[in-house]
């Protein structure tokens, strides 16, 4: 299936039911008097974030959405029917824009979030209401009222709890196969991730988390070079990020400073994510070399990188287990003290 995070699409509520004019004309009363109903309301548009989307590839084939308008009232009485609404279903994590695509007008960030984005008209009143002492016998009805129209973006930002990070042909993607059961394509060659790719890394029964690889960055993508930042929308909401340093090219230190340059440049509070550093491929190094470049790294960042490699497994589940620690940080499990986990019990104590 193909991936789209973007999409531009039109929506327009129901119009409201005319009221109507009617007499009641019956054998044997004589003043029956007006009984024209009242119309329906018209249907509103709803937007829900549903579990199982990952894509707003639907809103390619479909940009425009209209609610039905309310059915029209009737003599006797007979008041119209509510239009049907048009609920718009889209990925958790799709945010609500304006047509100006900057102005956030809803952020969809958990499952079964449901929201009205345009009300329906209300139904005109029928020549009944309109009955009084002056005016026994009314000959007009208020027509329905007209709904909202607008133009909107719809824009995904995927749900994950860590975001990978480094430049093309840094290994993210064999990284990720190789640590969960995502199956992304790997190929020799720069660029071969063109879209965002999900997957879910099982440490154990209890111990879950969404880890998301996005194409690689290239200097000067905070200005359009290569993909550009279209993707790091999708890292946004993670707890934090792996950042992947290619361990068998020379410059180390250069491809640390070009990804953080860019992730500074996005902003978006990307720059002031926790970074946990890994320099990959290390399979192809020698010892000498591993202590070397992860030396280098580290002269740089000022940490200390881990050493890994997405295509033996050496070195993964310590990194996964890190970034573990992190995700549990921001959901507010545990608490470092002393550079100690410490767990947070929750409010109330132990619950059955």
């Amino acid at each position: 299936m193909k991936f789209l995070d973007q999409a531009k699409i039109y929506i327009r509520s129901g119009n409201g039911g005319a009221g109507s004019v009617s007499f009641r004309r019956e054998k044997f009363i004589p003043q029956g008097g007006p009984d024209g109903g009242d119309g329906g309301k018209g249907g509103d548009v709803w937007i829900t974030a549903m579990d199982g989307l990952n894509t707003l590839i639907d809103f390619r084939y479909q940009q425009h959405f209209k609610a039905q308008t309310g059915h029209h009232g009737q003599g006797r009485q007979m008041h119209g029917g509510k239009g049907e609404d048009v609920i718009l279903k889209v990925p958790v994590g799709t945010q609500v824009l304006d047509e100006d695509k900057e102005t956030v007008l809803l952020d969809m960030d958990h499952a079964g979030m449901t929201e009205m984005l345009l009300r329906g008209g209300n139904g005109g009143w029928g020549n009944t209401r309109f009955k009084g002492p002056s005016n026994q016998a009314p000959t007009h009805a208020n027509p329905g009222q007209e709904g909202q129209e607008r133009w909107i973006w719809l824009r995904l930002k995927l749900i994950a709890d860590i975001g990978l990070a480094g430049l093309p042909n840094a290994g993210k993607s064999t990284f990720l196969a190789a640590a969960s059961a995502a199956r992304p394509k790997i190929a020799d060659y720069p660029f071969t991730t063109l879209t965002p790719n999900l997957g879910m890394v099982d440490l154990s029964p209890s111990e879950r988390f969404v880890i998301a690889d996005i194409p690689g960055l290239i200097e000067g993508a905070s200005e359009g070079a290569g993909l550009g930042t279209r993707f790091l929308g999708h890292v946004e909401r993670s707890a934090s990020l792996i950042h992947l340093i290619d361990g068998t090219q020379d410059d180390v230190a250069g491809a640390y400073r070009t990804i953080r340059h860019e992730l500074e440049a996005y902003g978006e509070g990307l720059g002031e994510k926790t970074e946990i550093l890994a320099l990959n491929k290390i399979d192809a190094l020698t010892p000498e070399m591993r202590e070397e470049k992860a030396a280098e790294l580290e002269a740089v960042s000022g940490v200390k990188p881990y050493l890994v490699s997405g295509v033996s497994g050496e070195g993964v589940t310590e990194l996964l287990r890190a970034a573990w620690a992190e995700v549990r940080k921001t959901r507010g499990e545990i608490a470092i003290v002393d550079d100690e986990e410490v767990p947070i019990e929750s409010p109330g104590g132990w619950q059955p």
